[in-house]
C-alpha cells in the first residue's frame, strides 16, 4: 500500500491520483516535460503556465558536466533548473541504451541524485531493447534487479539515518526524503515484464516506471506496447503510481491511462518542434504542409500557418503549441475519468491510426483484468465501435449471467418495437435484448450498463456477443420456456447467426414496420381490384 499516492477517482484501469513529493503534491495523470540542462527551448519557470506540475531532467548529464555538477551540488537541482516544483531525474539509462556505456556506477548516481535534491530518483537500470533474445533480456534483467535492490537499500538507509538525526535534533538534509523509482524491464518478453513488476513491487518502490518502450512507439508497435504495459500492471501493487518512460505524444495518452499509467515524460514537444512538426491529438503534421492551424491555443490564435512558418522563433512557437496540446489532452482525460468515459475517449483516439486500432483490440483482449479494475457503476456506456462489444462491462455481464433465476414462460424482445402479436402479460418474465449485452430483465433498462447508447446498425461482433450471452442465459435456466422475438434491426443478419439460439428457445420473427404497412396496403389494393392482372 503506497503511503505517497492517493487514488481519487477510477475508470477502467485509469485513475486520478495525488502524488506526494518533497516539493509538493502532483495530480495524476500528468506529463513531465523533459528539460535538457544544456538546451532550453522554453524556460522551466514558464512550465506551470502550460499545466506542468512536475518536470524531469537527466542527472547523468548534470553529473557529466563539471560546471553543472558543481552548481547542482552547491545550490540544488531546483535552483539549477529554475523550477520550484517537483523534479524527477533519469539516471543515464537512456545514454546507456544509445552509447552502450556510461561513466558512472549505480551507487554513485543514487548518491548524486540525493545530493542535488531530486524529488524522484532513478537507479541505473539496463534498458533492454525490444526483440532481443530471451537469454539477453534475462541477463539484463538480472543486472537491473541487482541495481534496484542496491538502490532501494541505499535510499532506505538514508531515510533511517534521517529519522535518527531528526530524533537527535539535527536538521533535515537535502535528499533525505528522495523518492525512488524502480524501472520495470524485460524487453518484449511478457513473462519477464511480469516477473520484473513483481520484483519491483516486492521492494516497495515509490514509483514504478515501465522502461525501454520508446522503440515500440517509434515503430508504431502500439499493440506490443499494450501487452507490455498489461503484463507489468497485472503484477504490480495497484496502489503505486506507474510511469511510462518516453511516452510524450498525446495521441496515445488515453490508451495508456486506461491501462493504468499515471505519469508520462515528454521531450516530444521540443524534439518535434526542432523538426518542424506540429502535434495534434490525432497525429503529427509537418508545419510546412499546413495551410490552416487546427488549434485554438494562444500560439495558434495569434498566428496563421503562413506566419508561423516564416517566424524567426518558429521552433519556440511550435514547442509552445505542442505543450498546450499535450496538457489539454491530459485535462480531457481527467474529465473523462470523472465522467466514466475514459474508454470512449480511448476508442476515439485509437481510431486515428491503423496501428492504434490494433492496440485497441489488444486492450480489450485484457478485458478480464480490466473488469477487476473498472468501477461497477457509471453513467451511460456509449457503443463507439464494433470493438465496444469487448469492453469490460460486457465481459462483466457475461460473468454474472448465473445470477438470474428464471422459471415459467420468458419473453425476450426488443426494448421498443414488438409487432409479433405476443403480449408481455402472457409471460412470467420479460427480458429486453440489446447488443452487445444480450438479454436482461426489463426492470434494469434504465440502469448502467443496460442504459447504453448503442448503434442503430448492429455490428456482427456486437450481435454475436449478445446472442452468445443470451444462449448462456437460457442454458443456465433449464426449467424456463424461452421465446425470442427477433427485432427488425436484425433482419439483415443471416440464419447462421441464430442457429445456436434456435436450438435452445423458440425464435419469432418481428416484422419490419415499413414492410408491414406495405403488405397491408397491397392487400387493400388487391381487395379493391386495383392490382388485378385482368
Amino acid at each position: 500500500m503506497s503511503k505517497i499516492f492517493e487514488i481519487i477517482e477510477k475508470d477502467a484501469a485509469g485513475r486520478i491520483g495525488r502524488l506526494k513529493t518533497p516539493h509538493g503534491i502532483v495530480e495524476t495523470p500528468t506529463v513531465m516535460p523533459v528539460i535538457n540542462p544544456n538546451l532550453r527551448v522554453i524556460d522551466p519557470a514558464e512550465m506551470r503556465d502550460f499545466g506542468a506540475e512536475i518536470l524531469i531532467t537527466n542527472s547523468y548529464i548534470i553529473y557529466s558536466k563539471p560546471e553543472l555538477r558543481e552548481k547542482a551540488v552547491k545550490d540544488g537541482l531546483h535552483s539549477l533548473i529554475g523550477f520550484d516544483g517537483p523534479i524527477m531525474t533519469d539516471s543515464g539509462s537512456f545514454q546507456l541504451s544509445v552509447y552502450g556505456e556510461v561513466s558512472v556506477q549505480n551507487h554513485e548516481i543514487i548518491a548524486f541524485e540525493q545530493a542535488i535534491g531530486t524529488d524522484i530518483g532513478v537507479p541505473l537500470d539496463i534498458p533492454t531493447a525490444p526483440d532481443v533474445s530471451y537469454d539477453q533480456a534475462l541477463s539484463d534483467l538480472k543486472i537491473t534487479n541487482e541495481r534496484l535492490a542496491e538502490a532501494r537499500r541505499l535510499v532506505e538507509e538514508r531515510r533511517l539515518q534521517a529519522r535518527e538525526n531528526a530524533a537527535n535534533g539535527s536538521d533535515k538534509q537535502r535528499g533525505d526524503d528522495m523518492l525512488i523509482a524502480g524501472p520495470i524491464q524485460g524487453s518484449t518478453h511478457l513473462d519477464l515484464r511480469h516477473e520484473s513488476a513483481g520484483f519491483v513491487s516486492g521492494l516497495n518502490f515509490d514509483i514504478c516506471p515501465i522502461g525501454a518502450v520508446v522503440p515500440l512507439m517509434e515503430a508504431y508497435r502500439y499493440e506490443d506496447l499494450v501487452n507490455v504495459i498489461a503484463a507489468a500492471k497485472k503484477n504490480l501493487d495497484p496502489t503505486v503510481p506507474v510511469h511510462l518512460f518516453g511516452a510524450g505524444h498525446p495521441m496515445m495518452f488515453a490508451l495508456a491511462v486506461a491501462l493504468g499509467c499515471d505519469l508520462f515524460d515528454s521531450a516530444a514537444y521540443a524534439l518535434y518542434a526542432r523538426g518542424g512538426r506540429y502535434i495534434t491529438v490525432n497525429g503529427t503534421y509537418q508545419l510546412s504542409r499546413l495551410k490552416y492551424l487546427p488549434c485554438s491555443c494562444p500560439v495558434c490564435n495569434a498566428h496563421t500557418a503562413e506566419s508561423m512558418i516564416k517566424a524567426a522563433n518558429k521552433e519556440e512557437l511550435l514547442a509552445r503549441h505542442n505543450l498546450y496540446v499535450t496538457f489539454e489532452e491530459i485535462r480531457r482525460i481527467k474529465q473523462a475519468i470523472h465522467d466514466g468515459k475514459l474508454l470512449e475517449l480511448a476508442e476515439l483516439r485509437c481510431h486515428s491510426h491503423p496501428q492504434m486500432v490494433s492496440a485497441l483490440s489488444a486492450l480489450y483482449d485484457h478485458a478480464p483484468w480490466l473488469e477487476e479494475c473498472d468501477p461497477a457503476v457509471k453513467s451511460t456506456l456509449f457503443e463507439c465501435s464494433e470493438k465496444s462489444a469487448k469492453r469490460p462491462e460486457v465481459y462483466r455481464y457475461a460473468l454474472r449471467l448465473n445470477r438470474f433465476s428464471l422459471s415459467g414462460k420468458v419473453l425476450i424482445r426488443p426494448p421498443f418495437y414488438n409487432k409479433s402479436g405476443l403480449k408481455d402479460a402472457d409471460f412470467d418474465h420479460v427480458l429486453y435484448f440489446k447488443p452487445p449485452f444480450g438479454a436482461f430483465p426489463s426492470e434494469l433498462d434504465e440502469n448502467y450498463p443496460f442504459n447504453a447508447e448503442i448503434q442503430n446498425r448492429t455490428s456482427a461482433l456486437s450481435l454475436k456477443t449478445a446472442l452468445s450471452n443470451t444462449v448462456e442465459l437460457v442454458l443456465t435456466n433449464p426449467g424456463a420456456e424461452f421465446t425470442f422475438i427477433k427485432g427488425k434491426r436484425l433482419n439483415e443478419f443471416g440464419k447462421s447467426y441464430f442457429k445456436q439460439l434456435k436450438k435452445v428457445c423458440r425464435v419469432v420473427e418481428n416484422p419490419d414496420k415499413r414492410k408491414s404497412k406495405g403488405m397491408k396496403k397491397n392487400r387493400k389494393n388487391d381487395k379493391n381490384g386495383k392490382n388485378s392482372q385482368k
